[in-house]
């Protein structure tokens, strides 16, 4: 393991195009979908957003694998334990408390439980069958998701470890990520989360129906104070 974090270098930016391989040449030149692949490999795209959406808001990844997804085992339903992660925030599972309320960490349990079965929800709005609101999990875990998956058909992801460094598979790459560090996971990619350090806990937060984007702030000024947005 320490030798593939020594190979790790960032790709920076939010939002922009990204490419890599595994093998070089793997890549197909001047073109996303060509008649034939390199290495006889097969071109998929991941759509994150709608084919009415404008141009510039349309997001998309071109993945070339060595089989179709359709040809992949299929899906099997894992629910985790505490059956407490939600996707539908209405009268039947949720209501609204006007007190004060802060979450402390949450303790890691000492029973073998990776980052599916430490999952589970705070507080959240809207539904994903409506497409419309967010969800904020918390997470805790102390062994690597092996030999499985995760998708997350709803929407985005974005992970903030709290404790203890985590290391991401996707299609599209690895992810090392450390406390004071955020990774976005798009809707509809496949990830397994390892981790690094025996033990993590962190915060989720996912929206439905959009893509996490940095704000139009502009410049920012800061004194020894203050912080203005210009």
């Amino acid at each position: 393991m320490g030798e593939k974090l020594a190979e790790l270098e960032y790709q920076s930016g939010f939002g922009n195009h990204f490419s890599s391989e595994a093998i070089a040449g793997a890549l197909p030149p001047d073109q996303n979908s060509p008649l034939v692949c390199p290495y006889g490999l097969y071109a998929e795209q991941i759509s994150g957003t709608s084919f009415t959406s404008p141009r510039k808001l349309n997001q998309r990844s071109w993945l070339y694998r060595i089989k179709p997804s359709v040809t992949h085992e299929p899906f099997k339903p894992r629910v985790p334990a505490h059956t407490k992660l939600v996707s539908e925030f209405d009268a039947s599972n949720s209501r609204t408390n006007p007190t004060q309320l802060r979450w402390r960490p949450e303790d890691i349990p000492d029973s073998p439980t990776d980052f599916v079965d430490g999952l589970y929800t705070i507080c959240g709005a809207g539904s994903s069958f409506l497409r419309h609101g967010f969800a904020i999990h918390m997470y805790t875990a102390n062994k690597g998701m092996k030999d499985s998956a995760f998708c997350n058909a709803d929407g985005d992801f974005l992970l903030v470890p709290q404790a203890g460094r985590l290391w991401i598979e996707t299609e599209c790459g690895r992810l090392l990520v450390s406390p004071g560090e955020i990774a976005v996971i798009p809707q509809g990619f496949r990830f397994s989360i390892d981790i690094l350090d025996g033990k993590s806990r962190g915060y989720v937060a996912e929206i439905y129906g959009a893509h996490f984007q940095l704000p139009d702030l502009g410049p920012i000024a800061v004194s020894d104070k203050y912080i203005y947005s210009l």
